[in-house]
């Protein structure tokens, strides 16, 4: 994966830096794209067998192309120039060169032992430098043979195979004892075996592929340096915080404690396994199922969450896997949709609700927006402006569930109790405290949950503050109900008050403890962000579903089995509605011009319309890029990366179900012993990521 180094970034990577570029016009190009992405305005001109200068004064930046198309004693004196002691030495020398020597000699083998005997007594030199700079060493690129002009026929990819062999076999034996400090730089290439058959004249790779290499050149130097945080290459593996440990040694201290409590309790039973039949005077099977302990589930679900965190962390932290970029095109996105609407066609079945948006019918509609949104990520379709503002339409649609939802729960069954908000509030928030922990990100980077959590807590407060409205409470006085429509338009206040006031929001959630949960880089602005996009939505829910169940109570609506819920009129009008609204949508999504206008609209219209696993083992890379178990064959490598994923997600539900049973008891007087200990763990957990950021500043 590679990072898109901006004019900014790329200067403030080579402050004060001096860059060497030695060799033939394949480093000279390599030179140019590379010098452009410092300045964009640089121009290709001058004689182009002499050396060039480029400096940014602003930036104290220096880049240089010194012309040597040979490895020989000319190039030997330039390197060697640059060992003594008096003379700056560059921060980044790249070097390469051997089709001038081919075409000069014709492609004799004497010239092949002449370029090893040449770069045999450069490598100790090059050895040297890399001590203090960075040394590359770039591999001479494939040529496309059939169109090489005569005085180049030479020049084939056979004999360029052989000096690349010559190069890589002397420069990595320059040390006996060690490693060479001097880097292959083999991308090229790799690049040009792809992308030769574009070249002009056969030699040289056409602009795009050349850009590419640079690029590349650049995040090889300078990602070590600036660290950029999307996933992309050439970093090394970030050290292991104290958070981290104590979470390993918590996992595998549970791990030997399970294995030891099975031990004991099968000895335990082993006695009664077997026993004696009195009449026959043989042994029998005791066929009895001894449920497990509770402390038994609770370790044996701390071990597989163990084993699974495990895996995550091997997955995007680690280094062991690769990652790879997104690529977009509209069959990557829209065939596996197609494909999935009509594979849906042959799996239905009835269903005995007939109430709206009963469980059954949001369950379906919560899997058919999930199954979308996984492809939309893994297919890097934001980069579509019409896709992007369709999938916003189902967060949207998400949130207007959990508003819907949670109120239509607290309205009917009137529990406020701290246990079904206990609940509530473990089983969104498990796995990714976990996962903050475990792949040491803030909570804020798993942006929805929190985006959900806080939601379910303003619904929970406006309808448990005095006067706690209800249905029973509400029934046959319509002034309880003009109570609760003034609660939600005091709600809808509050939401237009803090999306328009940016200021108040922040100094609401950039106090402490708030700040360490939503902060983001340093500051709150992307919680605000992402909190505005959908502001309107859960109200919305709410509202609905206050007037659905008031409507309902009075018997308005008819929902009797096999009834329509209103006259054929009333529902056609409503059907044509839904449908003119949702092309009116589509045409003003596809009509927008950038995601910033669009965003901001977003909110005025979409009242009208398997999530964090992905981020680290089907996605990777924090979602910025691909997870690849199985190189060079992306079919294979989805199916088999999906079904883990998928056998992931389903053992960290049933580990949410088994310990939100065991952790959140009933009992109000346990469940409070048990919040304190909680509370306890939080604190600490705080105080050990205020301790570990002092230690990172």
């Amino acid at each position: 994966m590679m990072h898109r180094y901006k004019i900014n970034e790329a200067k403030s990577c080579l402050l004060d830096k001096y860059i060497a570029f030695i060799g033939d016009s394949r480093i000279r190009q390599l030179f140019y794209s590379f010098v452009k992405i410092i300045n964009p305005q640089f121009k290709e001109e001058g004689n182009k067998h002499e050396n060039i200068h480029f400096e940014d004064k602003i930036a104290s930046v220096k880049v240089d192309f010194l012309w040597h198309p040979e490895v020989n004693g000319s190039m030997k004196r330039c390197i060697k120039v640059w060992t003594e002691d008096s003379v700056a030495k560059p921060h980044v020398i790249v070097a390469g060169a051997a089709t001038w020597s081919i075409k000069i000699h014709n492609g004799s083998s004497e010239a092949l032992s002449q370029y090893k005997m040449n770069i045999t007594s450069i490598a100790p030199l090059l050895e040297k430098l890399a001590r203090s700079s960075a040394v590359y060493w770039v591999l001479q690129d494939p040529v496309y043979e059939e169109i090489l002009s005569e005085n180049r026929k030479m020049l084939t990819n056979e004999k360029i195979d052989a000096y690349n062999e010559a190069a890589v076999s002397i420069l990595n034996s320059s040390t006996r004892n060690s490693k060479s400090n001097v880097k292959i730089f083999s991308v090229s290439k790799l690049i040009a075996q792809e992308t030769i058959m574009e070249s002009l004249d056969g030699l040289h790779l056409p602009e795009s592929s050349r850009e590419t290499i640079a690029m590349i050149l650049m995040n090889v130097y300078c990602n070590k340096i600036l660290k950029p945080v999307d996933g992309s290459c050439c970093q090394p593996r970030p050290p292991l915080t104290l958070i981290q440990k104590l979470a390993a040694c918590f996992f595998i201290f549970s791990i030997f404690g399970y294995v030891i409590l099975g031990i004991i309790n099968r000895n335990a039973h082993r006695k009664n396994k077997l026993c004696p039949d009195l009449e026959s005077g043989e042994e029998k099977k005791n066929i009895i199922n001894i449920p497990m302990s509770p402390l038994e589930i609770l370790l044996q679900s701390f071990c597989k969450l163990g084993l699974i965190m495990a895996y995550f962390y091997m997955c995007d932290r680690a280094n062991l896997f690769m990652k790879e970029n997104k690529f977009y095109t509209h069959s990557s996105f829209f065939i596996p949709i197609i494909y999935i609407l009509v594979l849906g066609i042959f799996y239905n079945e009835n269903t005995k609700e007939t109430k709206v948006l009963n469980r059954e019918q949001t369950d379906e509609w919560k899997g058919w927006m999930q199954l979308v949104i996984l492809i939309y990520h893994i297919s890097g379709a934001s980069t579509f402006l019409p896709v992007y503002m369709h999938i916003r339409v189902l967060v949207a649609a998400y949130l207007f569930q959990t508003g819907y939802g949670h109120f239509s729960y607290f309205w009917i069954k009137g529990d406020f109790g701290i246990h079904r908000v206990c609940q509530v509030l473990f089983r969104l928030n498990f796995l990714v405290v976990v996962l903050c922990i475990v792949m040491d990100r803030p909570y804020q980077f798993y942006y929805f949950v929190p985006l959900v959590t806080v939601w379910f807590t303003i619904i929970y407060i406006t309808l448990a503050l005095w006067p706690q409205i209800i249905q029973k409470k509400a029934n046959g006085n319509c002034f309880w109900h003009f109570c609760l429509l003034l609660k939600l338009a005091f709600l809808l206040l509050c939401i237009c008050f803090l999306a328009y006031s940016q200021g108040a929001f922040e100094k609401i959630f950039s106090l402490w403890p708030l700040s360490k949960c939503f902060e983001l880089k340093g500051n709150v602005y992307e919680w605000w962000f992402r909190w505005r996009l959908d502001r309107y939505v859960v109200f919305h829910g709410m509202l609905f579903a206050f007037t659905y169940l008031a409507l309902q109570k009075r018997q308005v609506l008819s929902e009797g089995k096999g009834e329509p819920l209103f006259s054929n009129k009333v529902s056609n009008c409503l059907l044509f509605i839904s449908v003119v609204s949702f092309l009116t949508y589509s045409i003003w999504a596809s009509s927008c011009k950038n995601k910033a206008e669009c965003n901001e609209l977003h909110p005025l219209v979409s009242v009208v319309q398997l999530f964090i696993c992905q981020y680290h083992i089907w996605l990777a890379a924090d979602t910025r890029g691909i997870l690849v178990l199985i190189p060079g064959n992306p079919m294979l490598n989805i199916i088999v990366s999906t079904f883990i994923f998928v056998c992931v997600a389903h053992e960290i539900s049933q580990i949410t179900n088994d310990l939100a049973q065991i952790l959140i008891p009933t009992d109000n007087t346990s469940l409070l012993k048990r919040l304190a200990c909680i509370a306890m763990f939080f604190c600490g957990l705080l105080l050990l990521s205020s301790i570990q950021d002092k230690s990172r500043h």
